[in-house]
């Protein structure tokens, strides 16, 4: 069968953008489903003919208004179930500030600096509670 899955399908590909500031994450509210009204990382779909690290920059300038550079690569999740719309590939970066002013854009209905001490009392959306502690916050 290749490269496509039983559907004929291959798997989306998303990044997710950790942003610190001092002992704080930024964080969105989802706009939209699937998890909306839940905390997430920025993130989103790399488009076609992008670099996955262009993505991650964008989506947190689309999404925060706060232009970043990242600064390391986190990992790869790719648990089949970890969107319910589908296989969804997600790539994590680690990513600093450089520009830019915090404000909610895109598909997000808020955006936050959640204090890193109380990340664990928020359900997050998708699996992002685990790319977060796979980074060492939670």
């Amino acid at each position: 069968m290749g490269a496509s899955n039983a559907n004929g399908k291959t798997p989306r590909i998303a990044v997710d953008a950790i942003i610190l500031m001092d002992d704080f994450v930024v964080l969105v509210k989802r706009r939209n489903p699937p998890f909306q009204g839940h905390y997430a990382l920025p993130g989103g779909f790399v488009e076609i003919g992008e670099f996955v690290e262009e993505a991650v920059v964008r989506e947190a300038r689309e999404e925060t208004g706060l232009e970043v550079q990242v600064e390391r690569f986190l990992g790869i999740y790719d648990d089949p179930k970890r969107d319910p719309r589908g296989h969804v590939i997600s790539i994590a970066y680690i990513c600093k500030v450089i520009g830019g002013k915090l404000k909610a854009g895109s598909d997000a209905k808020d955006v936050s600096c959640t204090p890193v001490k109380e990340i664990k009392k928020i359900k997050l959306a998708f699996d992002h509670a685990k790319i977060l502690t796979d980074a060492g916050i939670i």
